[in-house]
């Protein structure tokens, strides 16, 4: 839906609307920078939190290679672990986020926006402490959980502030695009944190990128919990609150005749955008950096595995000159070749971000020329359902080949550049297909349950179908190119059934 020709100019933008915008688009950039963290970091994670697993197998009578095997990517407790981390946040996610949509619509948009931003502020820094995988998955959940509200409350709150129909397609289009600003941020945080780890505190004893790239997360929220709480609140939500004609939200009114629907379609469509980037996208870490424990990285890319080699072989000779003991040397190699693979793995995840953003500001642009948002979404969904599949496809034989890492570049950015621009949609569409009273239970039904819960579980399934006795960083490019391709159909072939936004006036009540 698009404005009329004749329609009234928008006003200007206020120096209020103006840092509305600008702490929006902060929101937004911190939200993707909290999720995408986990791709990067799950691999070395993962090993050093089970190093002291590994040897309580190991005494308690274990080979210490099959020890190690259990819990190298592919192997039986890795892919447990892999899949609980990736499916389990995005579960209670689904479910608390959808309680806070019922909570924005209930208390409003700004209280809950700024409860939310404090909750996985603390987390993303508690994160980083972690001694146990337990205590990640904990933290690590409750990350997802105020991610998922602040979403849609930040959402519905930017379509009820800007309520002229072209000026809220631009707000909300060009705010949602700087969601792959966090994505970027992420991506040169961990190139960072992996090429300064030795310099910074220890933690824990040690010096791994990824403690410190989890804690990096707070920073972007201090000025959100600073400016955000002095903001105001919805016009139209505080209007209806304030004459007593608010309805009171309910989930069940979601599949009302009227609604039941909609509320269908945008959660499963909504799944398959999710779909694609948990199914394959968001596996490119662990496809071209498998690294096992115990070996200084055995890396799917050759050139991360020669990159890695060579730091594990430095910090191994440089604890030798130290005089320190063996375990530590041991150690302190293990932790230099993981970083550097994580160097090398975050330089190919940031030409993916670098896609998304453009995506996400070409759908900006085109929200406000494209009259059908059906035909909007194809622009994106149609290229994806051939392109997505095929490039993970092909990768899946490239893997060895280090002259092929370019190419991988520019295939994962037209990648990003399909799939992240489908996120950016929803953001536009969704507050249009569901009154104010039922705006944030509505969104975060479809976002939560949808794109957190039934997208995210892309990821559980690539992981258990590409689960083998060794790292095959091929399988699991080509289990990921059949479970993006099963989720993009879905959602192609649904597509054509999504409902038309009406009309509406220009307070956007209904």
């Amino acid at each position: 839906m698009t404005p009329s020709p004749s329609a009234a100019a928008p006003a200007p933008l206020t120096r209020t609307a103006w840092l509305i915008c600008i702490i929006a688009s902060i929101g937004f950039a911190f939200d993707i920078y909290e999720l995408l963290m986990l791709p990067l970091i799950i691999k070395p994670a993962i090993a050093s939190l089970s190093a002291p697993l590994v040897e309580q197998l190991v005494a308690g009578g274990m080979d210490r290679a099959k020890a190690a095997a259990m819990w190298s990517p592919g192997g039986e407790a890795y892919v447990q672990w892999a899949r609980t981390l990736f499916f389990v946040p995005a579960i209670a996610g689904g479910i608390f986020g959808l309680l806070g949509g019922y909570l924005t619509d209930l208390l409003g948009r700004r209280r809950v926006l700024t409860f939310s931003i404090l909750l996985y502020a603390f987390a993303a820094f508690a994160a980083g402490y972690a001694t146990s995988l337990e205590q990640l998955l904990f933290y690590r959940c409750l990350v997802f959980i105020g991610v998922c509200v602040e979403f849609v409350a930040a959402v519905a709150w930017l379509a009820e502030i800007f309520t002229h129909p072209a000026q809220r397609e631009k707000v909300l289009g060009y705010t949602q695009a700087f969601s792959s600003f966090g994505g970027l941020l992420v991506a040169g945080a961990n190139i960072l944190a992996a090429r300064w780890a030795a310099d910074l505190p220890a933690i824990n004893g040690g010096h791994e990128a990824w403690r410190y790239t989890l804690i990096s997360g707070v920073f972007p929220a201090l000025p959100l919990i600073l400016i955000r709480p002095f903001l105001p609140e919805s016009p139209i939500w505080q209007r209806k609150r304030e004459t007593g004609t608010l309805k009171r939200p309910s989930v069940a009114a979601l599949f009302a005749p009227e609604l039941r629907k909609t509320t269908i379609l945008t959660t499963i469509v909504f799944a398959s955008s999710y779909g694609i980037a948990f199914g394959a996208i968001q596996q490119l870490p662990q496809i071209i950096g498998a690294q096992r424990i115990g070996t200084p990285a055995e890396a799917g890319h050759a050139a991360v595995r020669a990159e890695a080699k060579e730091k594990g072989r430095a910090a191994m000779e440089a604890a030798k000159a130290a005089k320190k003991p063996e375990p530590v040397a041991q150690r302190e190699m293990r932790q230099a070749a993981g970083n550097a693979s994580d160097q090398m793995v975050a330089g190919v995840t940031v030409w993916q971000e670098i896609g998304g953003l453009a995506g996400r500001f070409a759908l900006a642009m085109l929200a406000v020329a494209v009259i059908s948002r059906r035909n909007l979404l194809r622009v994106f969904q149609l290229p994806a359902l051939l392109f997505v599949p095929l490039f993970f496809w092909w990768m899946s034989g490239q893997l060895a080949d280090a002259g092929s890492l370019t190419w991988i570049k520019v295939g994962i950015f037209v990648a990003g550049f399909l799939t992240v621009a489908q996120f950016s949609f929803w953001g536009n569409y969704i507050p249009l297909v569901f009154p104010v009273h039922l705006r944030g239970t509505g969104e975060s039904f479809a976002a939560n349950i949808g794109g957190r819960v039934l997208g995210t579980a892309a990821a559980w399934i690539t992981l258990t179908l590409s689960a083998s006795e060794k790292p095959d960083p091929a399988r699991m490019a080509i289990v990921g190119a059949c479970v993006a391709g099963a989720y993009v159909l879905i959602g192609a072939l649904l597509t054509q059934f999504l409902p038309e936004p009406k009309e509406e006036s220009e307070e956007g009540a209904r």
